[in-house]
């Protein structure tokens, strides 16, 4: 998985193409993520205790994993993700990292 939730990423396709946002959940099995802001849709809902007045709500839905890259921490532009195997230095061990394509900053 190249995308995890809490990344900011950017839309490459789509109606929805340059908007940024940040990730809210991932799909893996589907290949599809939920971005902030991104793709919504109206939902038709019934008043409950937690919405009393219901009506049509906006919310996210997914978009395909395919669609979305990765934002620089450097620079703030889009990028490819790869990995890169580091030695941490508490224990000792090897430990594999995600990094930016474009300037090798290491992802959270």
């Amino acid at each position: 998985m190249k995308i995890k939730k809490d990344d900011t990423v950017v839309v490459i396709a789509g109606n929805n193409k340059d908007k940024t946002g940040k990730v809210l959940k991932v799909f893996p099995k589907a290949n599809r993520v939920i971005v902030e802001g991104v793709n919504l849709c109206k939902r038709h809902s019934k008043p409950s205790q937690a919405n009393p007045q219901g009506g049509i709500v906006e919310k996210e839905a997914p978009i395909n994993m395919s669609n979305v890259m990765i934002l620089d921490p450097k620079n703030s532009e889009r990028s490819r993700v790869g990995k890169k195997i580091i030695i941490d230095d508490k224990t000792g061990k090897k430990k594999g990292v995600r990094v930016s394509k474009s300037s090798g900053e290491m992802l959270s």
